[in-house]
């Protein structure tokens, strides 16, 4: 497996799913608790299928390095520990002969979901470091919710780690919030 940091997108998409699989996020329920859950998790992105349930021990601990990087969003302290996940899992390579600089990894054979993981995670956060900067590492902006992401969108304006979930329970709040002060008045005239 080979990941270049020209495809940082993808690679930051799965941090930020890793991250948002901890109980802290869900209230409490981890959504990757068992070895089940962790080869549906790599299944989905294509990844090697664990095998032993150690690996899920270390995908946790993986998990949280990620989060303490995306919460502390210092470019020198990111490179360093986004370098540190995939050091030793391949070579890192910056090739700017070209005149654009590229990096690209290779993952050894025989490597394991957690190896994967790592990679993925240290490819795109050095990706979006290099690409977007270190103002794309953010705090889910839902009251209620203790996500984190990676923006990588064009306008980089996201602000919510799970959209679809997130984005969702604050608009039907507001929305709710806007038919209760709509109908209050109502009320007080009968």
């Amino acid at each position: 497996m080979q990941v270049a940091l020209d495809d940082y997108v993808r690679a930051a998409g799965i941090a930020t799913e890793l991250v948002n699989t901890a109980a802290e996020v869900w209230h409490g329920e981890d959504k990757l608790p068992d070895l089940t859950s962790l080869a549906t998790f790599a299944e989905l992105h294509s990844l090697p299928e664990p095998t032993r349930t150690g690996e899920v021990r270390a995908v946790h601990r993986l998990r949280d390095t990620v989060r303490e990087l995306i919460d502390h969003p210092d470019r020198a302290r990111l490179i360093t520990g986004a370098t540190a996940l995939t050091s030793s899992l391949g070579d890192v390579t910056l090739d700017t002969s070209s005149g654009r600089a590229r990096w690209a990894v290779s993952l050894r054979p025989g490597a394991t979901v957690f190896d994967a993981l790592s990679l993925s995670c240290g490819v795109g956060i050095l990706g979006v470091v290099q690409t977007l900067g270190v103002a794309r590492f953010r705090a889910c902006g839902a009251p209620a919710c203790r996500g984190a992401f990676i923006d990588t969108t064009r306008p980089g304006r996201r602000r919510y780690c799970m959209p679809g979930l997130c984005g969702n329970r604050v608009n039907v709040a507001n929305h709710r919030a806007r038919r209760a002060s709509i109908s209050t008045p109502e009320l007080h005239r009968a």
